[in-house]
């Protein structure tokens, strides 16, 4: 089943969206927060997003980049203002299509259709991990935290990925440890303590200060919602 969010200020057209897709069989989450998108995206994890221009706090061509940095999902975007400069700008910001409003509900659905039909014929998109700020797009080993890009090496890009997936949970060292050993990277127990602050002190950089919490004797964590 596909996931479709969409991120529309008026209830109406969003309820009215969510019920002619479910009713097609796709999931679908209507944006909550117009502050914090991003995360409400990250968490939801969707095959595809309709997105409205004229939003509260900050607009679609801005929520269009800020989903760009960590993914590639097809975005297709709603809006009253269909005039050439709207429909250049929303390409330009990432955009892969746009439907003016008022639309009809059919069409919707068949435009729906067609970009999940071209952007998975070689299957899904891989899962993000979310937490907080923090998205980690596991496929291109991307962080990112709000509107900052995080440069991770592949160890580090590894370490988070399993935390993100234990996210809640203890993960021992000798987990750890095993997951780098299967990237090929010879690991011994200095040698993850040394990626371990190194991530840390990324993480602290990007105004994530104990996003990673120890547990002696046991291992790390991160929490559900540090």
């Amino acid at each position: 089943m596909y996931r479709i969010f969409v991120v529309e200020d008026d209830g109406v057209i969003a309820g009215a969206v969510r019920r002619h897709l479910e009713s097609w069989g796709y999931q679908v989450a209507c944006a909550q927060r117009f502050d914090a998108v991003l995360s409400e995206f990250a968490d939801f994890d969707p095959q595809l997003v309709l997105l409205d221009i004229s939003l509260p706090f900050y607009n679609g061509y801005h929520w269009c980049q800020e989903i760009r940095k960590v993914s590639q999902v097809p975005i297709l975007f709603l809006t009253s203002a269909s005039d050439n400069v709207n429909v250049v700008m929303a390409m330009q910001m990432g955009g892969d299509d746009l439907l003016p409003k008022p639309f009809d509900l059919q069409v919707l659905s068949a435009k729906v259709q067609a970009m999940l039909r071209r952007a998975y014929a070689f299957g899904p998109a891989p899962a993000l991990l979310a937490c907080g700020d923090a998205v980690l797009n596991p496929a291109s080993g991307t962080l990112t935290v709000r509107d900052q890009r995080v440069e991770l090496t592949r160890n580090e890009g590894k370490l988070l990925q399993l935390l993100l997936e234990k996210k809640g949970q203890i993960v021992s060292r000798d987990a750890m440890m095993t997951a780098l050993w299967e990237s090929d990277s010879f690991v011994d127990e200095n040698t993850l303590s040394v990626n371990v602050n190194r991530l840390r002190r990324k993480l602290e950089a990007a105004g994530l200060p104990d996003f990673i919490r120890t547990r002696k004797g046991a291992g790390y964590l991160v929490e559900e919602d540090p």
